[in-house]
């Protein structure tokens, strides 16, 4: 059963998204929240394997509970994932450096809600190709903390290429194919360097690689 945390200071909103969220039978709804203090508070009390969380509230934002949601160890299996109503933007691109594991607009179709459920609480990014290269080239300011560009030299060879596999879109079964492993290899080498990068889920990872030029938007072939 998947266990899903509702985060969002517009009553109707949580609502809608409850009452189609109640109708599947592996996913419950445990809890709902206003705004972040609440929802960092319902998230320590029901562990949630999902939050979706808006991005703009009242009193603690959905960038901030996201940090503080992925700084609690505790809380190390709460996937978030965040709401807006105006795409990939700033904001959203914040919540992913804070640890969120990708990001939904609104209005989306109900079967693209589910699946994104389903696939945030299995521990994947929810992070198109097409979307990864254009935000990333649009919001990529900052550099990297020293630790961070530290950890990337500590990468294996394989683990470079996993990553790099990985913020192409490429499931760990793709990367297997392309590195001619297995894909339990596959995924001990994606492990390992989200461990050495203190990434705290794919999502992450997919922004480090491009942070760090391990993958840049002019070089990579995933899709357009």
């Amino acid at each position: 059963m998947i266990r899903v945390l509702l985060v969002d200071d517009q009553p109707l909103i949580r609502s809608g998204f409850r009452a189609l969220l109640d109708l599947e039978d592996d996913i419950d709804v445990v809890a709902e929240a206003g705004d972040g203090v609440e929802a960092l508070a319902l998230a320590r009390r029901h562990l949630p394997d999902v939050a979706l969380i808006d991005v703009q509230m009242p009193v603690v934002d959905g960038i901030e509970a996201t940090r503080r949601i992925a700084a609690d160890p505790a809380l190390a299996g709460v996937h978030v994932v965040i709401l807006t109503n105006y795409g990939f933007d700033e904001y959203v691109f914040n919540a992913l450096r804070a640890g969120a594991a990708g990001f939904l607009v609104k209005d989306i179709v109900p079967e693209d809600l589910l699946h994104a459920v389903r696939v945030a609480a299995r521990g994947d990014a929810l992070l198109a190709p097409s979307i990864t290269r254009k935000l990333i080239n649009r919001y990529v300011t900052q550099p990297l903390t020293t630790g961070t560009a530290e950890a990337l030299g500590h990468l294996t060879n394989r683990e470079r290429e996993a990553v790099a596999l990985v913020a192409q879109g490429l499931s760990n079964d793709q990367i297997a194919d392309r590195l001619l492993i297995s894909p339990m290899t596959a995924k001990t080498h994606i492990n390992r360097a989200m461990a050495k990068l203190h990434a705290r889920d794919r999502a992450q990872l997919v922004v480090l690689a491009y942070e760090s030029g391990l993958v840049t938007p002019r070089t990579n072939p995933g899709t357009a």
